[in-house]
């Protein structure tokens, strides 16, 4: 069950996002006064197709993994006299790009309506206060205390711990200094300071760059205090039930939730007798986690319980209001960094300042489009403007093939006064295809690793 709805939010993602972008290429298209033969949202046979009032044919593809425009063009085939002026290769150059860009472009305007559509409401988050400090490093070196709020880095002002994540993931692979701006909460004071980066884990799979720092920020305890037994579970057969609090087991206590967590995923298929309380009452149950098999392939124990969730003091969250405009100048502000900084991971994947182990595929993809549906419809909006932007971007990169591919050779056209030759247009073309394959190739067989 998990699986097909893992797929269906995936394929819902492709089609808004492979929609939006073909439109984009089609509306300026026809803007353009270029004849639209066929709309496609997917590829092979069509599964269902219409025809408007011009002609265009509007289908809905079997292979559901991109789309296409296919517009009247005379290199494509034997055009009618008077379609000649409709064909796309009789446009201005200037139109020819403005065509071409308008895919990438429309995928930019849909990221600044999901954001800005998830910023209407107003948001709330947590500030990035400083819990602990691991000794011998960046953040010890750079002074960097428990209690103290980081406010700012590499003189970035940031206020929650995903601003925090956001300009840390910019240095990833680097040397150099990086800077820091710390407060403590009952102070007004700003404590800067430095610390020196040596290849900060450079070629390192998933990094966590705050823990990277050597920081572990504040949370709330989250105590071993059940909120659900999950149906047909070991702790129900065991008799446990919501409210019940988790002491330890086998004569270990432990502590809070995640002590519990660790005790229970390293003993899969080992019974054990189990302390818990009850309405003031400690009682025991004897109960054996079930054997779960993580994405790693991985063997571990559970038991089938949440825990209840934990308040966060109000001094910790950081909200904030929008209006109307405000709001969507933020949407707008978030799309060009978003945009920055998925340029700069390409450049550090290409300098090797990013192990391509990161990489992902449409298998990891669909898990997160998946995960992040299962989380709600703020965390799936969220994914899909940072998908809108990522498939914008990867399609105005200078490579023969895609959208930016073709703007090269017309900025080329624009320069030397006439049309590259098709000679080396076709030379490049195999070229960006090679490159493109080679690339998805890679994506997928890190899917498959991680499977």
């Amino acid at each position: 069950m998990d699986s097909i709805f893992t797929v269906l939010w995936f394929l819902v993602a492709l089609g808004v996002l492979v929609t939006f972008h073909e439109f984009g290429h089609f509306y300026v298209a026809r803007r353009c006064g270029v004849k639209v033969l066929r709309f496609s949202v997917g590829f092979g046979k069509p599964l269902y197709s219409w025809r408007d009032r011009s002609g265009t044919e509007y289908v809905v593809a079997g292979i559901p993994l991109g789309g296409y425009v296919k517009m009247l063009d005379e290199r494509e085939g034997q055009v009618p006299d008077e379609l000649r002026e409709q064909a796309f290769n009789r446009k201005s150059v200037w139109q020819r790009i403005a065509i071409v860009a308008a895919g990438p472009v429309a995928n930019f305007i849909l990221a600044v309506l999901l954001f800005w559509a998830m910023l209407l409401p107003g948001t709330t988050d947590v500030a990035p206060v400083i819990d602990a400090v691991k000794p011998d490093s960046v953040a010890a070196e750079a002074g960097l205390e428990a209690g103290q709020e980081i406010i700012a880095v590499d003189g970035k002002r940031i206020a929650t711990w995903q601003d925090l994540n956001r300009q840390l993931m910019k240095r990833l692979g680097e040397t150099g200094v990086i800077s820091f701006t710390a407060r403590y909460s009952d102070s007004s004071l700003e404590y800067e300071s430095e610390a020196n980066l040596q290849d900060w884990l450079k070629g390192e799979e998933e990094p966590d760059p705050v823990e990277g720092l050597g920081l572990t920020l504040w949370r709330p305890k989250v105590t071993a205090t059940l909120s659900q037994v999950m149906e047909g579970s070991p702790a129900e057969a065991a008799g446990l039930k919501a409210g019940d609090t988790l002491l330890g087991a086998d004569g270990v206590e432990f502590g809070d939730w995640y002590g519990l967590v660790d005790y229970v995923k390293v003993r899969p298929g080992k019974t054990m007798v189990m302390e818990y309380e009850r309405d003031g009452e400690i009682l025991t149950t004897k109960l054996t986690p079930k054997t779960i098999t993580t994405d790693s392939g991985e063997s571990v124990g559970q038991i089938g319980v949440m825990p209840v969730r934990p308040t966060w003091p109000e001094h910790m969250l950081r909200k904030q209001e929008y209006t109307l405009v405000g709001a969507f100048n933020k949407a707008v502000d978030k799309t060009w960094e978003t945009s920055a900084f998925v340029l700069l991971s390409l450049k550090k994947l290409i300098l090797g300042e990013i192990s391509t182990k990161n990489l992902s595929g449409p298998i990891t993809i669909a898990k997160v489009a998946g995960a992040s549906a299962k989380a709600g419809i703020a965390y799936y909006v969220g994914f899909l403007a940072l998908m809108s932007i990522s498939l914008g971007v990867f399609n105005l990169l200078p490579i023969p093939v895609l959208d930016g591919g073709h703007l090269f050779y017309y900025l080329i056209e624009v320069i030397k006064g006439s049309p590259v030759s098709e000679k080396v247009q076709v030379a490049g073309y195999q070229v960006g295809l090679v490159m493109v394959m080679g690339l998805m190739i890679l994506a997928l067989y890190n899917d498959i690793m991680r499977l």
